[in-house]
């Protein structure tokens, strides 16, 4: 017996779709010609490529079940997809699968349950699927939509796949439509109006609070607008190889306190725009490696407050600001190309470094900080080079921290930094101290045998030896009782009391180097 159909008429693609559907079969309406059948082309084709989204609709809610022995399944090629698809608080129990279909309304999949939903090569108005959940697979490989999608708080278990997609953000304030009723007692106010999600017109994709269970495959997406994506959980991965970001506002990729297995932001990903991950969870690699990245004038990279397994931080090109404050990483490879303007380290720890950075350009990296100098990035660094055996080099990230904190001073705490800098380095070059002691011996020495002091006192005669009498003067305590014989005389009473003055200072400076050095370190 024919099952009735709630239409008075069908049309003959869509005869043709509601006969399929029991079964799951294939229903192609292309011509074979693939310029003709380009679905940016659908508004143009005629009656008999035509399907009215209420029969989609209609077929999707059970309007033809299935036979005994048959799996319904709606697969549509090269339709034009007439009207608004709603399916809205639907619970669909079969996959629907379109392929290079034009589709100039809505598709509203609002607190949507799904078993599958894909849109391949397809020409979208808008896709509305907020608290969409998708037991299977979602996918909208090489199709284009033209007002964003929306994804929020939608939960998918299989794979997401947006790969050569081209998704371009709705028009200013088009989300105003999308709330139906307005408590006209209160109605909201701008803020809560952008709170709400009616200010979309930045953002080609709308996701806070997505999970994605299967991984996210968006290789060579573009978009026009940004992605938001707070809070969202890839707990198979985001992948976003070659990928082609344009922000129309400030983010190209507004991700704070996403969590993820891996994140690939590489291999020729572009964002033009910032992209802020504050807060991100990163089980595995977070790599921006060959990424062009732009964002001039302002923050490129907002990566604080992370956790990290492994940041690779090699872009191709980067123009902006990097903020790495309080994140905590685990392997760190980067270059010094990843840091051409400022960037903010105050907070940041991670385990270990990789890329081969001498340690010029890590010191540059640490005095790149807008805030000016912050003693823990140098501690922090410090802490690594002694880890690994590089005591060398950990002294003298410690003497460049001194150095920086000394511009902080006023000017007596300069005057006292410079002395301690020049005479032992601040303790972590104490062989200082004798090199400025055997310098003044050596000039003491020579001035004293060619010009002698006067003995004083003619009780007893006296042989007067330059060396110990120099020594004696540098030396803080007397130990050969040289100065109380012999008195300088003329201008070499000048290099004396210098040679005295030193010796206290050299003195000093040794006893506070030390003491800094020795103090214990806290890391």
């Amino acid at each position: 017996m024919r099952r009735s159909r709630p239409f008075w008429r069908l049309t003959p693609a869509e005869h043709q779709v509601w006969d399929a559907y029991p079964s799951g079969a294939w229903v192609d309406l292309r011509s074979g010609d693939p310029e003709a059948d380009d679905p940016a082309k659908g508004a143009t084709w005629g009656r008999h490529r035509t399907v009215r989204a209420e029969v989609v609709t209609a077929l999707m809610l059970g309007a033809n079940p299935a036979g005994p022995g048959q799996v319904a399944g709606l697969r549509l090629a090269g339709a034009h997809i007439a009207g608004d698809l709603n399916l809205s608080d639907a619970t669909l129990t079969t996959k629907l699968h379109l392929l290079n279909c034009h589709l100039p309304g809505v598709v509203s999949l609002t607190d949507t349950t799904a078993k599958g939903l894909r849109f391949r090569g397809c020409d979208i108005h808008r896709i509305r699927a907020a608290r969409c959940t998708v037991d299977g697979l979602l996918e909208l490989d090489a199709s284009t939509v033209h007002a964003g999608v929306r994804l929020d708080n939608a939960r998918i278990a299989g794979q997401f796949r947006l790969a050569r997609a081209t998704l371009h953000a709705p028009p200013p304030m088009s989300g105003a439509s999308e709330t139906y009723m307005e408590d006209v007692r209160r109605p909201f106010s701008e803020a809560e109006r952008r709170e709400r999600g009616w200010d979309q017109d930045h953002w080609a994709l709308w996701a806070g609070g997505m999970t994605v269970e299967g991984g996210a495959f968006c290789r060579d997406l573009r978009t026009t607008g940004g992605l938001r994506m707070i809070g969202a959980r890839f707990n198979s991965g985001l992948y976003l190889e070659r990928a082609v970001i344009k922000a129309t506002g400030k983010h190209a990729i507004y991700a704070d306190h996403m969590q993820a297995s891996s994140a690939e932001f590489s291999a020729g990903f572009t964002a033009e725009g910032t992209i802020r991950l504050r807060g991100a969870r990163v089980a595995g690699v977070l790599s921006f490696d060959q990424a062009v990245l732009t964002a001039p004038g302002r923050r490129c990279l907002h990566l604080s407050h992370m956790q990290v397994d492994e940041l690779i931080l090699r872009p191709a090109s980067l123009s902006g600001e990097v903020n790495l404050g309080y994140s905590r990483i685990g392997v760190l490879l980067d270059s010094p190309d990843a840091y051409p303007d400022e960037v903010r380290l105050n907070g940041f720890g991670f385990e270990s470094l990789r890329g081969g950075t001498s340690l010029a350009d890590r010191l540059t990296w640490l005095a790149r900080d807008p805030e000016g100098y912050r003693p823990q990035p140098y501690e922090q660094l410090a802490a690594w080079y002694r880890r690994i055996g590089h005591d060398a080099e950990a002294r003298a990230v410690l003497l460049a921290k001194q150095r920086a904190r000394r511009a902080t001073l006023e000017v007596p705490g300069r005057v006292g930094g410079y002395v301690l800098d020049v005479a032992v380095g601040y303790g972590h070059r104490a062989w200082l101290a004798g090199v400025w002691f055997g310098l003044l011996l050596a000039v003491g020495t020579v001035v004293f045998t060619l010009h002698p002091p006067a003995q004083v006192g003619l009780d007893e005669r006296r042989v007067f030896h330059a060396f110990p009498y120099t020594l004696d003067l540098l030396v803080p305590v007397s130990v050969f009782e040289q100065r109380a014989a012999w008195e300088p005389v003329g201008w070499t009473q000048w290099l004396a009391n210098i040679l005295i003055a030193s010796g206290w200072i050299l003195a000093t400076a040794l006893i506070a180097g030390a003491t800094r050095l020795l103090r214990p370190q806290q890391n």
